[in-house]
């Protein structure tokens, strides 16, 4: 055989080897990855061909099946609308999933680790394989309630979101993000339906598949001095240790001064730090948080939560609803006494979200212990055979139980004495703390309640957030008050209105 032929059977070979090899390479390490890819479409016809499990909260289904005649045997609905859809998110034929739609994906579907034995059964018994049920931590009435009165809030706010806790545990009660969207349309089984009404909603400037609770951060305002009444606390400083406050503060080095929110607060030269708090006195705070420093103020909300990147809400065993991090910005810069007097009540680049809020609140209640926030009860087969049901865990624990009994003590009295007493709940001791932020230039103030409630058992029974976003016409906080109170009440299990 000559040179030239030699080069050209040696060049075939090789290139039959290639092909063969990527055929193995194919065959045994990509299979599995085209057989999942969503866009094979025999893999979606044979996923609509198990009824997929039910999404349920206080036995009622919030996600369910409908059987149909077409190429998808099993039609996804979703009864109560917009109610439930920044959590429980939606499925759709050829949109990607989200929500705890995608975050128990696997087991709705019937295709978790967790479903084996119940799979094989079905081999044996002739029975249909059918997706496993996931049983929600949310309060129906607690949710409704926060749903209605966020969308029909007496001051005419048009975004929102609120989220209510078991101190005891970490269930998540209620959440709620406004405005919202039906799920169903985007579940059609007519994709270009589906497909039409996603590009509608996801290029609305409002913004209804964002879930605001979970999702968006924003300057907390007076909320955030509970954290720097804990920072206090524990540098040594009493309830009635007096602090310097007065009409105005002008931090060393700054030109702006800070004023409070009404003249009648804290007029005078020194004031208690329970009084402080209780009024929600600004230039108290501002000079509070430049006497401590921003190292003492920066880590004392880390230890509460803030900067945290991995939090996730759904099963406490295998992540969910991501929830972004609430952040102080740098408290430390050298000659920024100013930028440290804005970020004490709350302002500057103080940023937090509702379900962080939330969980401030829900700290305080459990006597300094911070509970992991979890969506997910309990999973359960098809035929209800519990299989997971969430065992409370202990996120991290920011203070003492001194420190938070005197957070408590203080709190109670902003809703008692001071500026939450919207909040207030007939039969339950109600603490919290309002607060009123400033934002984009020229935009309406956000309004903030965060706060707790304990039954007459003395038992911590619900925390809440609610933040409206842009309220006109002053005093931001009173209505997201107003709004917690009835929140809380409805988880206590003492109905809503």
């Amino acid at each position: 055989m000559n040179a030239p032929l030699r080069k050209a059977g040696v060049v075939v070979f090789v290139l039959f080897g290639l092909i063969f090899a990527n055929l193995n390479w194919v065959q045994a390490y990509k299979a599995d990855k085209y057989r999942t890819d969503d866009h094979n479409a025999r893999v979606r016809v044979a996923e609509y061909n198990t009824p997929r499990g039910v999404i349920e909260a206080d036995g009622k289904a919030l996600a369910e099946n409908k059987a149909t005649d077409d190429t998808y045997k099993y039609l996804r609905e979703y009864p109560e609308g917009d109610l439930y859809a920044p959590v429980i998110g939606y499925k759709g034929v050829n949109l990607a999933a989200t929500g705890i739609e995608r975050s128990e994906n696997e087991f709705l579907s019937g295709t978790s680790d967790k479903l084996f034995a119940d799979r094989v059964s079905s081999m044996f018994t002739g029975d249909e394989a059918r997706g496993g049920n996931v049983v929600l931590s949310l309060k129906t009435k607690a949710q409704e309630t926060a749903w209605k009165q966020l969308t029909n809030n007496e001051r005419g706010a048009k975004f929102g979101s609120a989220v209510a806790i078991d101190p005891r545990t970490g269930a998540i009660q209620a959440m709620v993000s406004m405005p919202s969207y039906d799920p169903s349309p985007l579940a059609s089984h007519d994709t270009e339906d589906a497909a039409a009404e996603y590009n509608k909603l996801n290029a609305d400037k409002d913004k209804p598949l964002l879930n605001r609770a979970t999702s968006e951060t924003y300057p907390p305002g007076s909320t955030f001095k509970v954290i720097v009444s804990a920072a206090a606390l524990r540098a040594g400083y009493k309830q009635d240790t007096e602090i310097q406050a007065g009409d105005e503060y002008i931090a060393p080095g700054s030109g702006a001064p800070i004023h409070n929110a009404e003249a009648e607060t804290c007029p005078g030269s020194k004031i208690s730090l329970k009084e402080a708090l209780t009024e929600s006195c600004n230039t108290g705070y501002a000079r509070l948080g430049v006497d401590l420093g921003g190292q003492k103020v920066q880590d004392e909300a880390k230890a509460w939560g803030f900067e945290q990147e991995d939090l996730t809400v759904g099963d406490l065993k295998d992540g969910g609803l991501p929830v972004a991090a609430s952040h102080t910005g740098d408290l430390t810069v050298a000659n920024d006494q100013g930028g440290l007097a804005q970020s004490s009540i709350g302002q500057k680049d103080v940023r937090m979200t509702t379900v962080e809020g939330a969980l401030m609140a829900a700290t305080v209640a459990n006597g300094g212990v911070q509970k992991r926030p979890y969506l997910v009860q309990q999973l359960l087969t098809a035929d209800r055979r519990p299989i997971y049901t969430a065992s409370p865990e202990t996120l991290r624990t920011p203070v003492s139980g001194s420190i938070a009994g005197d957070l408590k003590d203080m709190m109670i009295s902003v809703v008692e004495n001071g500026t939450g007493k919207q909040a207030k709940i007939s039969g339950y001791d109600v603490g919290g703390k309002t607060g009123t932020a400033q934002n984009a230039e020229g935009a309406d103030p956000h309004g903030w309640f965060i706060g707790f409630a304990f039954n007459d058992k003395g038992e911590a029974v619900s925390a809440v957030c609610v933040m409206l976003e842009n309220v006109s016409g002053g005093h931001a906080s009173a209505e997201a008050a107003r709004i917690a109170g009835l929140i809380m009440k409805a988880a206590a299990g003492g109905g809503g209105d």
